[in-house]
């Protein structure tokens, strides 16, 4: 009996030893997978530049470099097409100032308010009385006399039609009578308020002796004399050119009317001043009829009036500085030119 069980369990330990228990492993089936490592990014079109872009970049950098030449040179250019037009300007000017004058009337009055581009330097003649007391002094203004510059003002006087005169004018003007000293101004200035001064102080006689009736009683009434007629003075014949305003820089001050501080012409504010309508003609005299006791004010000559603020021979040394700076400009823009091209 004991042999049988010896002998079944020899058996059973021969039937298990041919399967042996592996250990378990954790199933990997249903685990999520890691992400694919992500791609190189590609690299921008700029890094790599097109064989013509150095060309094309040079080329703009020779063109840029000429451009101040090309820009001085236009300018050069463009003063001689100024030149020319201020030696035509200057002709017809003075074509016009050397025609006969023409004789100020109504219809030459009324054609030069319509259009006062018809008797553009042209010389008119007038007649009438001056308004001293309403003087406009414009300045200061310089002006060279045996080569000593002088400062002084124009004066600017309304010329006003005396109707019992047929060859007045028939309505007031404005006329720059010329150039005057400064001393001459406050010695004109001066007189005017002793005048003021007399018409006031006279003024109040008269109401005095209105008002002493007694003493006019008691005192003896004088004889009366003939009544002597005051001689009658000619008519102010002027000789002038039409003109207009001024434009005034921008460095020159407004124009203060209530101050008497004028320091460019503007007819109609001019006008105002003197009581006479915006539209009055203002002229400038040039009466070569100069009388050597009293020189003043001084007209203008003609030279004078024609002078323009930048005459072509100013245009011609704008023209040279224009030239010469285009000149150095380009010359130094080749040379930079050729020094890059020595080292490549």
């Amino acid at each position: 009996m004991a042999a049988s069980l010896s002998k079944t369990l020899g058996l059973r330990l021969r039937g298990s030893g041919g399967h042996r228990l592996l250990p378990s492993r954790p199933s990997t089936s249903h685990a999520p997978q890691p992400p694919p490592p992500p791609a190189a990014a590609p690299l921008p079109p700029d890094l790599f530049p097109r064989a013509g872009a150095g060309k094309e970049a040079g080329a703009w950098s020779k063109l840029f470099l000429f451009a101040p030449g090309a820009i001085t040179f236009g300018l050069g250019t463009w003063q001689l097409f100024r030149r020319q037009e201020k030696l035509e300007m200057l002709e017809y000017r003075t074509r016009r100032l050397e025609m006969e004058p023409v004789a100020w009337n109504e219809t030459v009055s009324s054609a030069v308010s319509s259009d006062p581009a018809v008797l553009e330097f042209r010389k008119i003649v007038c007649e009438g009385d001056f308004d001293t007391e309403k003087s406009v002094f414009l300045g200061p203004r310089s002006r060279s006399i045996s080569g000593v510059t002088e400062n002084g003002y124009y004066v600017i006087t309304p010329l006003i039609p005396r109707p019992t005169e047929p060859g007045s004018l028939q309505s007031p003007i404005l006329v720059n009578r010329g150039w005057i000293p400064r001393a001459w101004r406050d010695k004109s200035m001066q007189d005017q308020q002793d005048l003021g001064e007399t018409l006031d102080v006279k003024e109040a006689d008269k109401k005095t002796n209105e008002k002493g009736t007694w003493w006019k009683f008691w005192s003896k009434k004088p004889e009366s004399s003939p009544e002597i007629e005051k001689p009658v003075k000619p008519p102010v014949r002027v000789i002038g050119v039409i003109r207009g305003s001024e434009k005034p820089s921008i460095f020159v001050p407004p124009n203060e009317p209530s101050n008497g501080q004028w320091f460019y012409v503007d007819v109609p504010m001019i006008a105002r001043a003197c009581g006479l309508p915006e539209n009055t003609v203002y002229i400038e005299d040039m009466n070569e009829d100069i009388s050597a006791s009293n020189p003043y004010p001084l007209p203008k000559d003609a030279n004078a009036l024609i002078h323009h603020s930048v005459m072509p021979d100013d245009h011609l040394k704008y023209t040279f500085t224009w030239y010469t700076l285009s000149a150095a400009v380009t010359y130094m823009a080749a040379k930079r030119i050729k020094a890059k091209k020595v080292r490549l």
